[in-house]
């Protein structure tokens, strides 16, 4: 068979080429006189061997007369030994070179080139020449499929009948040849669906965002559009929870940039909700309010270029905004803030700031009270300009219904029973993280004022005691609780944190409390940390007979008391559970996790994270 491979001809090819000069020609006559060579040294050693068989045997017949002779026939006898010994070695000479070349036709090179050579049968000497004699780069040569004329290059490809391809019947078998190989190589993968690491960490991914199963057609097409989102020129007349999760999704790809911002900036729309300003600058943010002269909501998040001047050119726009969400516009100073809610503060229902560092501070939260008085909804987080002095002009927000702090600084508790003891009545929110030194004042407080609360969150406690939160829930006319967050609330203790004589933090009885106060219409728990309720608790709350319908997220992780049995009840007394984080339950080690369901935080080689499957 022939190999049809081609490569760089050099100087002396192209030569012997321009010349009618064959290489192969060569090759062949010099093999040709390794052959003639051969049979004439063969036919030379015979003849030797029969000169001296008879040189043998005259000289032994004559052997008693030349021991006869006399010393003038010594030295005739010299001359024919020297002869012998002559001939003896031209023989030995011819012997080592007919072995010499037969080693070298039995060589494997002098096989290969052999078998190369070697036509078929039914092939004459001029298709062999011709077959042989390839084209040379720069030459003109007719494409084996379709006849055309073409030049021939070093990157001129072979056909299956020998020819030469031109270049676009070579790129159209390129193409077959590819299509080939793929489909080939997807029956493999499919014989052995295998998924890959990167697969299974999205996957896993996608479980704890809380994806099960199949994708919706919405998150289809707004992944679709976030992949091509170059390609994009408008985004029509999309309902606002599709934008907002394009938005999303752009921000959760780093793809939100002057140009994408385009294509959520129209004259009639409202709501403008950026996750992820990192990439615009102070001009991107003015052509907001520059285009969109309807807007009514704004949430701006990594707003870093958000500064002095912007606020400016917001005061100077003839409209105002209703609810105001920004994080991370650490360089707006404090006057900025004052001018803006002197100017817009009448129509301002939310206000939400993060991560504002020492601006926005005890002087801004007072103006609050005097330009918003339609403000239902306040968050202040991460911030370190707010202290006690704050947190009491909050009180004098009396159609506050929302409330979240997250102060750096130290708080005490007398500030927040200020605050819940003026407006607890009207609050249905109430968020406070952080408060180590908040003690159960606090919780006495919320259990007298607040009657309307849905969602509560206390982080981070250190002085609040079991007996507290028991107090709390016990006989508490507030409505159920459909949002718990009691992370953290425990006893610390450098020397032996889980010795705790006087039960600080939210222990055993707060959490029997709790649950039979909220259980039937909680949504979601939090007790992250809570180490000190015991496992009889637990059995207690979970007990079989006892359902809590509308549970869909629990976090017990570091819950140290937590077993495979726990589990197993949590399972059974939660029929619409959807995720159980279990992080640090060193106790849990094989558990049966229903269909549907996601258990998150097991420690076992299985993996971080289940996604059930019995029935």
């Amino acid at each position: 068979m022939q190999r049809n491979i081609r490569g760089p001809r050099s100087a002396l090819t192209d030569y012997l080429a321009s010349q009618n000069i064959s290489a192969r020609q060569i090759r062949a006559n010099h093999e040709a006189r390794l052959r003639s060579a051969a049979a004439t040294a063969a036919s030379d050693q015979a003849v030797a061997s029969t000169s001296t068989t008879q040189d043998v045997e005259t000289t032994e017949s004559a052997g008693a007369a030349e021991a006869a002779e006399t010393v003038e026939d010594g030295e005739d006898d010299a001359d024919s030994s020297v002869a012998a010994n002559t001939r003896q070695a031209t023989t030995r000479k011819r012997k080592q070179a007919v072995a010499a070349l037969e080693k070298i036709k039995n060589s494997k090179p002098s096989k290969q080139r052999k078998s190369r050579r070697n036509a078929p049968d039914n092939e004459s000497d001029d298709e062999v020449l011709d077959r042989s004699a390839a084209p040379v780069p720069g030459q003109l040569e007719n494409c084996e499929q379709c006849g055309k004329r073409f030049t021939v290059t070093t990157y001129s490809r072979a056909g299956p009948e020998g020819g030469l391809l031109c270049a676009q019947c070579s790129i159209k078998l390129t193409k077959e040849e590819n299509a080939a190989k793929s489909a080939s190589k997807k029956g493999k993968q499919k014989a052995t669906a295998v998924p890959t690491r990167r697969e299974r960490r999205k996957i896993q991914s996608l479980i704890l965002d809380g994806q099960i199963g199949v994708k919706t057609l919405m998150t289809l097409c707004v992944e679709t559009l976030a992949n091509n989102i170059h390609l994009a020129d408008d985004l029509g007349d999309l309902p606002l929870p599709a934008i907002d999760r394009i938005s999303r999704q752009l921000s959760k790809r780093r793809l939100m940039s002057p140009k994408t911002l385009d294509l959520f900036l129209q004259p009639q729309i409202q709501d403008i909700m950026i996750y992820d300003g990192g990439r615009l600058g102070s001009d991107d943010y003015t052509r907001i309010f520059q285009i969109c002269s309807n807007l009514k909501t704004l949430k701006l998040r990594n707003a870093i270029q958000f500064k002095d001047d912007v606020m400016e050119y917001l005061i100077g726009r003839h409209f105002a905004l209703d609810a105001f969400y920004i994080s991370g516009a650490n360089l707006l100073s404090n006057e900025s803030w004052d001018k803006y809610l002197k100017a817009k503060g009448q129509s301002l229902q939310s206000l939400q700031v993060y991560f504002t560092d020492r601006h926005f501070g005890n002087s801004t939260v007072e103006s609050l009270r005097k330009y918003c008085p339609s403000l239902t909804r306040l968050k202040i987080c991460h911030n370190q300009a707010v202290t006690d002095e704050g947190i009491e002009h909050i009180a004098q927000l009396h159609k506050l219904e929302h409330l979240g702090l997250r102060l750096v600084s130290q708080t005490q508790t007398m500030p927040y029973v200020n605050v819940v003891e003026k407006i607890g009545s009207q609050l249905r929110t109430l968020s406070i993280r952080d408060v180590p030194a908040v003690d159960d004042r606090l919780l006495d407080a919320i259990h007298e004022h607040c009657a309307r609360l849905v969602k509560l969150r206390i982080t981070n406690s250190e002085v609040m005691t079991d007996a507290g939160f028991v107090r709390l829930f016990k006989d508490w006319k507030n409505r159920p609780l459909l949002f718990v967050d009691l992370e953290l609330c425990r006893h610390i203790d450098a020397g032996n944190p889980r010795i705790n004589q006087h039960m600080v933090g939210f222990c055993s009885g707060g959490f029997r409390a709790l649950m039979k106060h909220s259980g039937k219409l909680l949504k979601k728990l939090n007790i992250h940390g809570c180490r000190h309720i015991s496992g009889e608790a637990f059995e207690d709350v979970f007990a079989v007979g006892k359902v809590y319908p509308d549970l869909l997220d629990l976090e017990i992780s570091f819950c140290e008391e937590v077993t495979d049995l726990i589990v197993g009840l949590i399972f059974k007394s939660c029929p619409s559970l959807k995720r159980l984080n279990v992080f640090g339950c060193m106790k849990v080690k094989d558990v049966r996790v229903p269909r549907g369901k996601i258990l998150v935080g097991v420690p076992n080689a299985i993996g971080m994270i289940i996604e059930g499957t019995e029935d």
